[in-house]
């Protein structure tokens, strides 16, 4: 490892940062109406306020965790945290729709280069019989951001303006980057020979697979423009990055993600786990907010303050967990986290009815909060624990990767199925609402089948949630330190 004197204040300045990028992604969701107003354009244009980011964001993730590896994970995050901040300002002066959008584009670009940088430093600083509460720590920061996102989005729209979701990133990202160039140690870089053909596949790859999945419900799954489907798309994104895959395993040169990684079970068995992690997250929140709003009347705020529970739960517990994974074998937290996600959702399923008490939703969001503390952290510790120090930022990426992969395909999958409920269960097989969910309470008549198909609809997140449950227990014992790790090789001093 890399010693540091004050490895948890490193980690604190980071996780400020990071914590601001993940509720980006979600605090969009609660604005999209007011942003419609303000800037009076239409639900397709508005819903790319969310698509640009996710798209930028994703692509890069591989690319830019091999650049901190080479350049340094703490110039990397500070070069992204200036580029995310100085985005944030121009969306919120943003005047037009198109604006917006591009504005959001940086903004997803400078998150691409702090989230990778986040772990690598974690993985570095902290030794792998230490490291449970750190990551912790940071799975709490992923677990509780995503459920942060449209509590604070609705509060700041309803009394500021739809302007300060972006404004509010201004003095947070100003702090975090005193801090982080004040507490965040440069460690030593290591020499990479840049993988151009590697970097070319993979963002090509990406791309395509990314906008194909995430806006296949935009295009009814059908044709984009000419010849162009999005199907041919989907299809094409595989391809490439099957491309970049057997580039890699041929290149004898140095890769851009060295397939010698998934040679450790725990690193390839983490990295589909946090996939199932990343789809069930996203996908529930879809029918649950439409639920809220469209049957039981709340308004945004309202139904954001419903996920309480499990932020705060999450919050509290997370970093318990942290230490004690430092001290049994972390499968099996991240087993029953894995399991309460599974049931959790499920309950659910089963309570979404249109005389349901409103406390008893708060139950299965309690039992949600148990889970994302079991989850993140002992997920990602199991997943970077045996990673050499060269190799840190090439698995953080990969690990980021198949997390945002994950939430591409949630956010798409749930979507198409909702709609396939809908038209079973509401009279006439109507289509039901539109795409962003702008038609009010519904009229009673609905109420029934409109929460059985919500219900119904929660039920691919938990199936996937126990897939990942399964897997988690293939996880191998973590392994005992390697020399590697046990060095006394010293941080840089700082520049």
């Amino acid at each position: 490892m890399e010693k540091t004197a004050r490895p948890w204040a490193a980690l604190w300045a980071l996780v400020i940062g990071f914590f601001m990028i993940l509720v980006d992604t979600t605090i969009v969701s609660v604005a999209n109406p007011a942003i419609i107003e303000g800037l009076d354009t239409t639900i397709e244009s508005v819903l790319w306020v969310t698509s640009a980011y996710l798209l930028a964001y994703a692509v890069p993730l591989l690319i830019t965790g091999r650049l901190g590896d080479r350049f340094g994970p703490k110039n990397l995050y500070l070069i992204g945290l200036t580029v995310f901040t100085i985005a944030s300002a121009a969306c919120g002066l943003s005047g037009d729709i198109s604006l917006l959008i591009t504005a959001r584009v940086f903004q997803g670009f400078g998150a691409s280069m702090m989230t990778p940088q986040t772990m690598a430093v974690i993985t570095r600083i902290f030794p792998p019989d230490k490291r449970g509460a750190a990551m912790g720590l940071w799975g709490a920061t992923a677990g509780v951001a995503s459920l942060v996102g449209p509590i604070l989005g609705g509060v700041l729209v309803d009394a500021l303006g739809w302007e300060w979701i972006f404004f509010i990133n201004l003095p947070v990202g100003v702090i975090a980057f005193v801090a982080a160039l004040r507490y965040v140690p440069a460690l030593t870089t290591h020499s990479h020979r840049f993988d151009l053909i590697g970097v070319a596949l993979s963002a090509v790859g990406m791309f395509l697979l990314v906008f194909g999945i995430q806006e296949g419900q935009s295009y009814d799954w059908g044709q984009i423009w000419g010849p162009i489907s999005v199907w041919s798309l989907i299809i094409a994104g595989l391809v490439v990055l099957t491309g970049f895959v057997v580039w890699q395993h041929f290149n004898r040169g140095e890769p851009l993600v060295p397939l010698k990684l998934f040679r450790d079970r725990n690193f390839s068995l983490g990295n589909t786990v946090i996939t199932t992690v990343g789809f069930a997250i996203t996908s529930m929140a879809l029918p649950l907010i439409f639920y809220l709003q469209m049957v039981r009347g709340l308004t945004p705020t309202e139904s954001a303050l419903m996920m309480v529970p499990m932020a705060v739960i999450s919050g509290v517990l997370a970093p318990f967990v942290g230490r004690l994974i430092d001290h049994i074998n972390p499968r099996l937290v991240a087993t029953a986290g894995m399991a309460c996600c599974a049931v959790a959702l499920a309950w659910y399923a089963a309570v979404l009815t249109p005389d349901q008490p409103i406390w008893i939703l708060l139950l299965p969001s309690a039992v949600m909060g148990l889970a994302n503390s079991a989850m993140w952290g002992p997920l990602a510790t199991m997943t970077t624990r045996n990673l050499a120090p060269a190799l840190a930022g090439a698995g953080s990426g990969v690990y980021n990767t198949t997390r945002q992969v994950g939430a591409v395909l949630g956010s798409a999958s749930i979507s198409m199925l909702m709609q396939a409920r809908l038209a079973a269960e509401l009279p006439g097989g109507g289509s039901g609402p539109d795409a962003a969910g702008l038609s009010g309470v519904l009229p009673e008549f609905l109420h029934i089948g409109f929460s059985a198909a919500m219900g119904q609809s929660l039920l691919l997140p938990a199936a996937v949630a126990l897939v990942g449950g399964i897997a988690t227990l293939f996880f191998a014992k973590p392994k005992p330190l390697s020399a590697e790790w046990t060095s006394t090789e010293e941080a840089q001093p700082e520049s």
